[in-house]
């Protein structure tokens, strides 16, 4: 299922809401698996949406974890795009467990065919959710 707005390029109608820097490191660092605390049944492409909140404590963590497994660093907290739609991906599986470095959830959401996208700003929510481009006056979109 796809969007229908030109400004969403065709992309699926579903996002999932990543704080960052753990939705760069889907979309840059090879991160291959989404840790939550509750199950799902869904498969297939969903938009990666990069959260607005973020606490400096988080990002040194999580900054430190995707260095150590990844070397790279991600862009600075000041400086990354939060609060819209940064790629996609889909969705192949969720596991209890894996081999993946990524891997410390209760569950992990299985990613395959990550691709980046120019940042659409957009609202986020919990859970997989339909998304909306924000206008530039910080209403939702049609």
């Amino acid at each position: 299922m796809s969007r229908p707005d030109a400004q969403a390029m065709d992309l699926p109608v579903f996002a999932l809401s990543i704080r960052q820097p753990w939705a760069w490191a889907i979309i840059n660092a090879g991160k291959d698996i989404e840790n939550r605390q509750w199950r799902t049944d869904f498969r297939g492409l969903v938009c990666i949406h990069a959260a607005k909140g973020c606490t400096r404590a988080e990002w040194d963590d999580a900054a430190d974890f995707i260095a150590r497994t990844a070397r790279r660093l991600p862009p600075d907290l000041k400086s990354i795009e939060r609060g819209g739609i940064i790629g996609i991906a889909n969705i192949i599986g969720c596991v209890q467990s894996s081999p993946s470095p990524w891997f410390f959830g209760r569950y992990g959401f299985r990613l395959a065919n990550v691709q980046p996208v120019p940042f659409i700003p957009c609202k986020g929510a919990l859970g997989f959710f339909p998304w909306r481009p924000t206008t530039p006056g910080g209403q939702d979109g049609e």
